[in-house]
């Protein structure tokens, strides 16, 4: 994990179908802050830059995700796709994940 480098992920939907977005590294700053862009493979030309920030409460994690669209165009799309939802769910399994 560096600045500069980059990232892929891909997700399955529950009928198989997937999904893919990659980005570069812009800002690594352990242990609290990764700031990447992102592109859903699906729209090339929507780049967003998106922030993570992990913060301690009491010995619990908690992470906010801040997204900054391109344009506002891009920005309604995002919000009317149904992302939202979708990451919620991988989210949740992430949650999971962690504390299995």
């Amino acid at each position: 994990l560096q600045v500069g480098g980059s990232w892929r992920y891909v997700t399955r939907g529950p009928d198989g179908t997937e999904f893919a977005w990659h980005g570069t590294y812009r800002e690594i700053d352990r242990p609290g802050r990764l700031v990447s862009t992102e592109v859903f493979e699906g729209f090339p030309d929507a780049e967003a830059v998106n922030t993570a920030t992990f913060t301690d409460h009491d010995g619990t994690t908690t992470l906010s995700v801040t997204v900054q669209h391109s344009s506002p165009e891009n920005r309604d799309g995002h919000l009317n796709s149904g992302m939202e939802a979708g990451m919620q769910v991988v989210l949740d399994r992430l949650e999971d994940l962690v504390r299995s």
